[in-house]
């Protein structure tokens, strides 16, 4: 998913080139699905930018990946819905995903852009995937991190909590935000608003997940739902993590929150940069990554 706005970073952080050669995050993320089992991938991008992703980004995989571009728009809405006044942002990781519904046909997995995911995760992921029998229905999976391994020095940040069973079967995933360190806790708000304290080892979604192909219908039908509640109000977003929660509690859908021993970081403010690359050129230093990649 690398259609966001970067309100926060003050820019297109996904065409960002942090990297020794002045590669993508998702440029790395690109790498280490393929080395981990992945054949093809999707990007979602606006479209005022696609024609500088394809430039920038896409051009590189031409002959080396499979890939196909789609975009996510504002107004890309099911018939019969329309917003009274225009809306500028896109309406959240939900659509997102459902933007591209016409190319996917088998298990697949959804990561953010801007994210850092370690090919561990890519591993443990694909693994799982890979073992889901032909026509299988709500089989979907989630790589969780640690929340204590996800926050950012330089301001707050919004992330799915999780609960989960004691087999690591989900249960569900509530969005919080205004996440921060503050006075030796970590505090986030919930969708109500309401603000509490988060323990450290609270397993967290970062937008990493594995489904089977079903996931995007009921997808579909619940965006039409939010829509009907929610078409005129302009800050309303249509989350992945709502739609799991949903499919769970309806009972079409297990997902199991799979282990990693990775590290996650990004870039969720210019403050976070310096850091980034640093961590990049450290990791191309010692071997983990060829540079260039591609």
């Amino acid at each position: 998913m690398a259609a966001g706005m970067g309100s926060r970073y003050g820019g297109l952080k996904q065409l960002d080139g942090v990297g020794p050669k002045g590669e993508t995050i998702m440029d790395f993320s690109i790498y280490d699905a393929i080395q981990s089992g992945f054949a093809d991938v999707v990007f979602v991008v606006r479209e005022k930018f696609r024609a500088e992703f394809e430039e920038k980004v896409a051009s590189k995989f031409k002959g080396k990946v499979k890939y196909s571009i789609v975009t996510q728009e504002p107004d890309n809405l099911p018939e019969g819905f329309s917003p009274k006044e225009p809306r500028e942002k896109p309406w959240g990781t939900g659509q997102a995903v459902l933007s591209a519904k016409d190319v996917i046909t088998r298990p697949f997995a959804v990561i953010n852009s801007d994210d850092f995911y370690g090919r561990e995760s890519f591993k443990v992921l694909a693994d799982y995937l890979s073992g889901i029998k032909k026509g299988e229905k709500g089989n979907f999976c989630m790589v969780g991190f640690s929340l204590k391994n996800t926050l950012s020095e330089s301001g707050s940040v919004s992330r799915g909590i999780c609960t989960t069973d004691s087999e690591s079967h989900l249960l569900k995933v509530e969005e919080h935000s205004n996440i921060r360190k503050e006075g030796g806790k970590i505090l986030g708000e919930n969708l109500k608003g309401i603000e509490h304290e988060l323990k450290p080892s609270t397993a967290t979604s970062m937008n990493m997940w594995g489904f089977t192909s079903d996931y995007l219908d009921e997808s579909e039908v619940l965006f039409r739902e939010f829509l009907k509640q929610n078409i005129d109000e302009p800050k309303k977003e249509f989350y992945v993590p709502s739609v799991v929660s949903t499919m769970i509690q309806e009972g079409k859908a297990e997902v199991k929150v799979l282990e990693t021993p990775s590290t996650w970081f990004g870039v969720t403010y210019k403050e976070d940069r310096p850091k980034v690359v640093a961590k990049l050129k450290e990791m191309a230093e010692n071997g983990t990554y060829p540079s260039p990649l591609f």
